[in-house]
């Protein structure tokens, strides 16, 4: 997975750009990045080696920039997916999140959706009013699949210096801090779009985490702040998640997908009524 790439190259936010939150994090990088053609030329071509083949975040402002950055990654035999990050400002419609509306995320995942050759997944913004919603309209646009959620914005304060935690004064939670909401996110969308893949993102530090992630309804996870205090990070939830295969004797983690049922259906389950 590629950090978010944009059209131009993006130097980042002041410093401070990581502060420490009770159970997480609060962080504003900038997305910054070499820019579109340095990434294709440079950049993706070392993640893959290997034979690895990357999902590619993309990021923009406007509908011209997604369109410009899915047309580069056409064809690339590096590139497995794209996800599109949706949580920054809409330049063109003068939103402050561009995903947050229904209208704009129909617009930018169909416009990238229908020049892939290569699945497309739709971040969809932390905080949103209508998750559930959101996902629906990014399906029916034609994405193959929905990444929740972004992180929700943010701001740490430092009392005793009467100043933000970060340069650039407000900015982004991450951490174990996000986990219930991610499962909450992922067991909403997962109900009511069960054939939908859906990436589990937010709080997912180790194997338990992403088994939890997975009872929900999630198909992957992704593992980001974590990997701050463990670069192996993702190794550790992988071996996680082998060790609850093997104790249930499962085959694959699809065998966990959506176990978690309603606690009304598991008692009708265990208490069947009565034939007449």
């Amino acid at each position: 997975m590629s950090r978010t790439i944009t059209v131009t190259e993006r130097v980042g936010s002041d410093v401070p750009r990581i502060a420490e939150s009770p159970a997480g994090i609060v962080w504003e990088t900038g997305l910054q990045n070499p820019g579109l053609d340095a990434f294709v030329s440079g950049e993706l071509l070392r993640l893959a080696r290997g034979g690895a083949r990357i999902i590619v975040s993309i990021g923009g402002e406007t509908l011209e920039e997604y369109v410009r950055m899915t047309s580069a990654l056409q064809g690339r035999p590096e590139v497995a997916a794209i996800e599109i990050h949706l949580s920054g400002r809409d330049d063109e419609l003068d939103r402050a999140v561009l995903g947050a509306h229904a209208d704009r995320l129909n617009e930018i995942v169909g416009a990238v959706a229908r020049m892939s050759l290569v699945p497309v997944f739709a971040k969809l913004p932390g905080a949103c009013d209508d998750t559930v919603g959101l996902a629906r309209t990014a399906v029916r646009a034609g994405a193959t699949g929905v990444t929740l959620l972004a992180s929700p914005p943010a701001l740490g304060l430092e009392a005793t210096r009467d100043r933000p935690r970060i340069g650039i004064v407000t900015g982004w939670l991450s951490g174990p801090a996000l986990k219930p909401v991610t499962l909450r996110a992922v067991f909403d969308v997962a109900q009511a779009l069960p054939a939908v893949p859906v990436i589990a993102s937010g709080g997912v530090r180790t194997g338990e985490d992403a088994v939890e992630c997975l009872l929900a309804g999630a198909w992957a996870v992704q593992v980001g702040t974590a990997t701050l205090t463990d670069p192996a990070a993702a190794v550790t939830v992988a071996q996680g998640i082998i060790r609850r295969l093997k104790t249930a004797g499962l085959a694959s983690p699809a065998g966990l997908r959506g176990l978690l049922r309603p606690a009304e259906h598991a008692a009708a389950e265990e208490n069947p009524a009565p034939a007449p």
